[in-house]
């Protein structure tokens, strides 16, 4: 199933204001016909104005927190909660709820961006215990270890490719 672009959206509303039927702009569209009417409900309550949101909106915890709230203790149905607070699709409200469900009732805010290769170095505190110092001494040293034992085997597979080509001459 494709998305729609905003012209699409509003060209899909307007057909429907005009008297086209669900079924027909369903096939239209390409789109399920349970997704254009959530669609055309939502421009309905929020306007023209909620289709204008960026690609990769992200919501705070709260707001979060709030709509599952809404649909977990006050028994109110995911598509009127997604419509009155004007969520893109009530599938994102589903797959909040069931993430939350997963992670033991917490929201759990989704990590973006690549992880970092390597650890990063722990640096000194100030008011650190004697255990806590020996504990990131202990760690800074493995890490130190492990950084020696690779430049070592770099240093070996380097060596071990200029013997050979000396050979080959």
């Amino acid at each position: 199933m494709s998305k729609l672009s905003y012209e699409d959206k509003i060209n899909l509303y307007n057909d429907y204001k005009e008297g086209s039927s669900i079924n027909t702009l369903s096939r239209k569209y390409n789109k399920r016909k349970s997704g254009v009417t959530y669609l055309i409900k939502l421009i309905d309550i929020h306007g023209f104005d909620v289709l204008k949101t960026s690609k990769n909106k992200r919501y705070p915890i709260t707001f979060k927190q709030d709509a599952i709230n809404r649909v977990l203790l006050n028994k109110e149905p995911v598509w009127s909660v997604s419509l009155d607070i004007g969520l893109s699709s009530d599938g994102m409200l589903q797959n909040w709820i069931k993430k939350y469900k997963e992670n033991g009732y917490n929201i759990v805010e989704r990590k973006r961006g690549r992880s970092p290769t390597m650890p990063k170095v722990t640096k000194k505190k100030e008011n650190e215990t004697k255990d806590e110092k020996i504990k990131r001494l202990e760690e800074e040293n493995l890490y130190l270890k492990a950084e020696l034992e690779y430049s070592k085997k770099l240093r070996a597979v380097v060596q071990a490719r200029k013997n050979q080509q000396q050979k080959k001459k």
